[in-house]
């Protein structure tokens, strides 16, 4: 298993740097350049676009472009960023990222939970009257316009409801007298997920260890308590108003993504537990007296896991396809959007950084749904 992940990782390397040169030149043989943007001002004069030129570093050849190019990216220099200017392209990859991750994770372990507990009962209950209205429900979720379900979305909860926010990140109003900025506030709500996802982890490892009857008990109560020690935290900080606004223009994005994933996740999930269910070690477990609930959950469950995580995973690698049309629509400062105004001004050190991100994304989601298939189903196994 060792050596199949290093060899894995050389891999990922040498196809990462492929796509490096494959996404530079593409991005770089787009018809004209940033200096384009200044042709219609007319205060600049030929010359001046020139000089604009030159200080951008466009009017060196292609390769040689390239070349200097890679070797800044090999020192951890992704460049100027030409309509963040002078920001670095890595400043605002750092920036933006966490919010797309944040978005797109949330949904994604949402919707992937839900439409797998959900196509769990499905499969197992099936023939029934709600597995027939939650499939038609599912399929039209799942096949769904992206855009006309976000503009409903807020339509009806922010604009007619006035519940969540219409988008952006913040509301400029509250944060006017506040007495520090959006990061910081933004940071350490991730840290405080960080840290509470890892103490409910040790809660569920521990409860195992009671005996079946208390064990709900034991983590639901371990879940209460984390949920207030979070209360008491952010209470004690004074800036819990602010991280509550995040939270608000938070909330509708991710309801959306939610419900259209959840329903591809729960049609997935019912496909292959109707599959697993047919295989002869159900019949041997029900052979043996097990009860139904851990047949279900430990044998059908667990190998009709695999294809979900996969589309899980890979869900998460391309998240930054998604966040072009989501974060467009609801105005989400993220990846997503910072990709289609950069391909848009022709800001071609940040739109390649944007897709090395996902690039980035897509190979990690290979390398993990690997040693995931190992762990999941005992009978991979890896030379």
């Amino acid at each position: 298993m060792r050596r199949y992940i290093v060899r894995r990782i050389i891999q990922n390397v040498l196809t990462f740097f492929l796509f490096l040169t494959v996404v530079y030149i593409m991005m770089d043989a787009q018809p004209g350049d940033y200096a384009n943007i200044y042709l219609q001002d007319p205060r600049l004069t030929p010359d001046q676009r020139e000089i604009l030129r030159s200080r951008l570093g466009l009017d060196k050849p292609v390769m040689e472009r390239y070349l200097l190019w890679l070797k800044s990216f090999i020192q951890g220099d992704f460049g100027i960023s030409f309509s963040n200017y002078p920001r670095p392209v890595i400043e605002v990859i750092a920036e933006r990222a966490p919010r797309t991750l944040v978005l797109f994770l949330s949904a994604s372990v949402m919707s992937f939970y839900m439409g797998f507990v959900a196509g769990k009962i499905l499969a197992w209950r099936r023939g029934g009257l709600l597995e027939y209205a939650t499939t038609i429900g599912g399929v039209g979720l799942y096949t769904i316009f992206t855009p006309w379900f976000a503009l409903m979305m807020i339509w009806i909860f922010a604009f007619t409801l006035d519940i969540f926010p219409i988008g952006k990140f913040i509301n400029p109003v509250i944060w006017l007298q506040a007495p520090v900025g959006a990061n910081y506030v933004f940071y350490r709500m991730l840290l405080t997920a960080l840290v509470a996802s890892l103490v409910l982890f040790m809660v569920l490892v521990f409860s195992r260890r009671i005996e079946p009857r208390r064990r709900k008990l034991a983590r639901w109560g371990g879940a209460v308590v984390v949920l207030l020690g979070i209360l008491a935290f952010w209470r004690s900080t004074g800036v819990g108003v602010y991280a509550l606004d995040i939270l608000r223009h938070l909330a509708l994005p991710i309801m959306t993504l939610t419900l259209i994933s959840f329903a591809g996740t729960m049609l997935l999930t019912r496909n292959s537990m109707l599959e697993t269910l047919r295989e002869d070690y159900i019949m041997a477990a029900r052979a043996k007296g097990l009860p139904e609930k851990v047949i279900r959950d430990k044998h059908a469950a667990r190998n009709a896991m695999l294809p979900v995580i996969t589309s899980l995973v890979f869900s998460l690698a391309f998240a930054l396809d998604g966040g072009v049309i989501t974060e467009s629509v609801f105005s989400w400062p993220g990846m997503g959007r910072t990709l289609l105004i950069a391909a848009s001004t022709e800001d071609i050190p940040m739109a390649v950084g944007a897709l090395v991100f996902t690039g980035t994304l897509a190979l990690t989601a290979h390398l993990v749904a690997d040693i995931l298939y190992a762990y999941l189903d005992p009978r991979i196994r890896y030379a």
